[in-house]
């Protein structure tokens, strides 16, 4: 048992050194990020979306077995944000619907078919327009989140869609040098809202949105 002591105190104290010299790196690593979330960095003012990182996320149930889901992306538009007057904060933004992306060819094809014999499309048509969301009201709910109210445009149809926002960071951008602010949010629709009634309830009218947005200023 006395050896066994010895070998674990032995064991330890080698690897000691490595661990203080690790748990410093690694948190000189995280402070090393350029966004972070601290409200204290976001500047007043107006920015625009970063298409290449922002991402709109959709998943609705398949038959009641498992959710499939899929993404927008190439999101374009504008955030107006005062930190000191959030409740005048203001989201404009437009989604390419006819850029939907599944793991599925087969899916993406029929998302984007037109309708039969010159019948409504299932889902969004050949080369549906963008979809747009405006927001109409920000209520903050804490120090770094937020519901936003605004109005869904989508297949022709306008309805209302609340987000539940999260800011997860702001900071100077590395390769460019703007000020960035990043935000996640979720939601949920129904399709049925927007005209695509098929194969409800099957598959699932409710579509759940994720949402994981950078604006640029």
């Amino acid at each position: 048992m006395m050896k066994r002591t010895k070998i674990a105190l032995a064991t330890a104290l080698v690897a000691l050194p490595a661990i203080l010299v690790v748990a410093p790196l690694a948190a000189q690593n995280e402070a090393q990020l350029p966004g972070q979330k601290d409200v204290s960095r976001v500047a007043a003012g107006t920015y625009k979306a970063d298409a290449g990182h922002t991402l709109v996320g959709w998943r609705a149930n398949h038959f009641g077995f498992n959710d499939y889901f899929g993404i927008f992306g190439d999101i374009t538009g504008t955030l107006e944000i005062d930190p000191a007057k959030l409740s005048a904060a203001k989201v404009d933004v437009s989604i390419p619907v006819a850029r939907v992306v599944t793991a599925s060819a087969g899916l993406n094809g029929h998302l984007l078919r037109a309708g039969k014999d010159g019948g409504k499309p299932d889902f969004f048509g050949p080369d549906p327009a963008p979809a747009r969301f405006v927001s109409t009201s920000v209520v903050a709910t804490s120090a770094t989140a937020a519901k936003i109210t605004g109005d869904l445009t989508l297949n022709g149809l306008t309805k209302p869609v609340v987000l539940e926002a999260e800011f997860t960071g702001a900071g100077k951008h590395p390769y460019n040098g703007k000020a960035t602010l990043g935000f996640e949010a979720t939601a949920a629709i129904k399709r049925s809202d927007f005209g695509m009634t098929y194969a409800i309830p099957i598959v699932s009218d409710e579509v759940k949105l994720t949402i994981s947005a950078a604006f640029e200023k």
